[in-house]
């Protein structure tokens, strides 16, 4: 009976492949994703942009692995968290942070499609 390889082990989790040379910018994107979820439904600004969706299309598009889409999910929710904890009522300055993010976030998009195309 001939012995299995070293590292053959079927059972044995797969080797997690190196992020992308992008990731710190969509792990960011994703933040931004859950904190205008949060804002934007909080404040009611703009209830055609749904932010959920946005952040489901990242993770089709990025999530090639468990580890992957735990890591995008963890910082959409962390994001979302953030501002549910911070805020309970649509305030002027909720209002500038949703224009921000959404500035930061747009130009986030444009740099990572324009530097490394899509994926």
């Amino acid at each position: 009976m001939a012995k299995a390889a070293p590292g053959a082990d079927a059972s044995a989790p797969a080797v997690e492949e190196p992020p992308p040379p992008y990731d710190a910018e969509l792990l960011r994107l994703a933040e931004i994703l859950g904190a205008l979820a949060y804002l934007e439904e909080l404040c009611a600004t703009n209830p055609a942009d749904n932010w959920r969706d946005k952040m489901k299309a990242l993770l089709d598009a990025e999530g090639k692995t468990s580890a992957r889409k735990e890591r995008l999910a963890g910082s959409y929710n962390r994001g979302f968290r953030d501002y549910e904890r911070s805020y309970r009522v649509c305030t002027p300055n909720a209002q500038t942070v949703i224009a921000r993010f959404t500035n930061e976030g747009g130009r986030i998009a444009h740099e990572v499609v324009g530097r490394y195309g899509g994926s």
